[in-house]
């Protein structure tokens, strides 16, 4: 059994550990997922809800909450975790892939009262150690550590497919921008979408509350991410509805893939993405091979991923594009840097399915 590790505080942490529970089910090896808030007490299960919340509402706050945010698995009861450790023993768990490095500490535990190492696999999803990782402490013997993105060496080692399906060609696409601000809405993009309309761009816009729609100009597609749902309530993809004009928000119906999150489709179909660089953002672009247009980063973490996808061609910033007239010609090109360069990384859940020896050795 292969536990897949994540946290419900990102949904770009949190989807890529689903996307690769589902590439390896795909290849019949037994997984399942876990998620690191199940584990808190109510009232800091509570509090991790609020602070989604306050970072959607403003993105000052939610940088400096990321700088000064501590090791929610301190607030985790001795018998909840030992219990987590009788569970994991149970299942025959030999494997655990880490997306979150607040998981470390627990599997330091297992280790301890069991007396038994797992094969540890950290996968970072940011080009750079996410604040998790860097607050976690002195790594585990024998950790692997991959990375789907990479400021050194190279630049995309490791990937986890989102479809086996080609990305859709330029010429078949709509022209159209999808504009988002990452799983928990942060940051400056409804700002920017705002700016997009007025400059004759459609878009396709990602809300967190139907509250947040407004009117809808020119030819404005609002989607809702469904708001009584978090990441910690199952294991599905993230429901989205799409509010059509002229209808009440409580007719909003929402769905949800069960092979990939939903958002990628409407990522496939346009021309560019509009949005902060999350780790999660970056995986949609290579695997849709839509561009990026990258708003101001969260953290750290978000700002070397930005530098990233702009070497390599697959990524403008917000302002040098605006700069540029909007230019569709360089979204074009971009696009194509991006199709000659999906066949590069390696296939995680297929190595995890078809060999035991190390990743990092190879």
């Amino acid at each position: 059994m292969i536990a897949v590790l994540t946290s419900g505080v990102a949904l770009g942490v949190h989807v890529p550990g689903l996307l690769l529970a589902s590439r390896l089910r795909e290849r019949d090896v037994p997984v399942r997922v876990e998620v690191l808030e199940r584990l808190l007490p109510p009232d800091r299960l509570a509090a991790v809800s609020a602070s989604r919340d306050v970072f959607h509402r403003d993105f000052r706050v939610a940088r400096v909450g990321q700088r000064i945010a501590s090791d929610p698995v301190a607030a985790i009861s001795a018998d909840v975790q030992d219990e987590l450790v009788r569970h994991w023993e149970e299942c025959g768990v030999h494997t655990v892939v880490v997306f979150s490095g607040f998981w470390l500490s627990l599997v330091r535990r297992f280790m301890e009262r069991t007396g038994r190492a797992p094969r540890v696999i950290v996968c970072h999803v940011d080009s750079v150690a996410s604040p998790s990782f860097r607050k976690a402490g002195p790594a585990l013997p024998g950790t692997e550590e991959i990375w789907l993105a990479s400021r050194a060496g190279t630049a995309l080692p490791w990937t986890i497919p989102v479809t086996r399906e080609p990305p859709i060609q330029w010429d078949r696409r709509e022209p159209r921008l999808l504009v988002h601000g990452g799983g928990w809405g942060m940051g400056t993009y409804r700002d920017r979408a705002a700016d997009l309309v007025d400059a004759g761009h459609d878009i396709d816009l990602v809300v967190h509350a139907v509250e947040e729609t407004g009117p809808a100009p020119g030819r404005t597609r609002h989607f809702v991410l469904n708001p009584a749902w978090h990441p910690w309530l199952d294991d599905g993809y993230p429901p989205l509805g799409h509010l059509l004009p002229g209808r009440s928000p409580a007719d909003v119906s929402y769905t949800r893939g069960r092979t990939h999150h939903s958002s990628f489709d409407l990522a496939r179909a346009v021309r560019a993405m509009v949005s902060k660089p999350g780790g999660g953002t970056l995986l949609d672009s290579l695997w849709s091979a839509t561009p990026l247009v990258l708003l101001e980063p969260s953290g750290e973490h978000e700002g070397h991923n930005a530098q990233l996808w702009c070497d390599l061609g697959f990524g403008v910033r917000y302002e040098d594009w605006r700069s540029d007239a909007f230019s569709p010609r360089l979204l074009e090109k971009m696009h194509r840097a991006l199709l000659s360069a999906a066949e590069g990384p390696r296939d995680l859940a297929a190595a995890l399915s078809g060999s035991e020896v190390s990743l990092c050795s190879e």
